[in-house]
């Protein structure tokens, strides 16, 4: 992307280099009409400077989503391989030794973990490229969100450091009833709780709270990790944006989830506010009118 710069940056120079040497031209030639040439010539300027530092823009909005495609694709081959790696290595472990039932029981579990993870990576592609061509309807019906929330985070529960610690504490007030989108719903809930999941330190505990107030309908994900920063809370929701740099970046991820979130609650008419946590990490609320 460097070329079109350059050749684009050459052309106005010289473009205002010719526009000011014909000024000066006009000047010598008809000097009683400086006041106007300069008028003019400052007018033609001007136009050419702001017209330049829109198109200017305009390129580089465009480099920047070259590179985050890049990125996607990437973030994607490597989501894509990582599970498929892990079930192929359970299944041939299964089929090449002599395990117990109990071992057997664990190791397709684990493959039963991984499925669920490919197929929310794939129902969130799906989603978004919805989205992006306006193709979605979301469907809105009413049911219970308390037992959507309480299953995604059973679903989602990891003993990591022992077995009494829970990796997310969860106080979600039953009998919750929302109308929307359930399959878009689930997705925001689901890649809330990954988010936090994924950039927290082992062993850090996730909140997820559910509860109504004032009559509006409030969920808040909660964790203790990395946090993010102030310059960039603007724009975590954007397509394939994702906090860090590529160069700093070790977490997993697609750059979709925050985008597929922000775009399902301003279609279910609900807000989400993002705020930092105390002493480390950061809070998503979404509420529901």
């Amino acid at each position: 992307m460097k070329r079109p710069f350059v050749i684009f940056y050459a052309l106005i120079i010289y473009t205002l280099t010719e526009l000011i040497w014909w000024g000066y031209m006009l000047i010598r030639l008809q000097p009683d009409r400086t006041g106007m040439i300069l008028g003019e010539g400052s007018m033609f300027i001007g136009i050419i400077v702001v017209g330049a530092v829109l198109f200017h823009k305009s390129l580089n909005k465009e480099r920047l989503l070259v590179e985050q495609k890049k990125n996607f694709l990437l973030s994607v081959t490597h989501e894509l391989k990582s599970p498929l790696a892990a079930i192929k290595l359970y299944l041939e472990t299964i089929q090449k030794r002599s395990l117990t039932k109990e071992q057997v029981t664990d190791f397709v579990g684990k493959c039963l973990l991984d499925v669920d993870r490919l197929n929310d990576m794939v129902e969130n592609m799906l989603l978004a490229a919805k989205i992006e061509n306006q193709s979605y309807s979301f469907p809105k019906q009413q049911f219970d969100l308390s037992i959507l929330v309480d299953g995604i985070v059973n679903r989602l529960q990891i003993n990591k450091c022992d077995l009494t610690q829970q990796l997310i504490n969860a106080e979600i007030e039953s009998k919750v009833e929302v109308t929307g989108d359930k399959f878009a719903l689930t997705a925001v809930v689901t890649n809330l709780l990954e988010n936090a999941i994924k950039y927290s330190s082992p062993c850090d505990t996730v909140e997820v709270k559910l509860y109504t107030k004032a009559g509006k309908i409030h969920l808040e994900v909660a964790d203790h990790g990395i946090g993010i920063a102030d310059e960039e809370k603007s724009r975590i929701f954007d397509r394939f944006y994702r906090v860090g740099s590529e160069e700093t970046r070790n977490t997993k991820g697609t750059g979709l989830g925050l985008y597929i979130v922000k775009h399902v609650l301003d279609k279910h008419q609900a807000i989400i506010n993002v705020r930092d946590n105390r002493p480390a990490g950061s809070v998503f609320e979404v509420i529901f009118g």
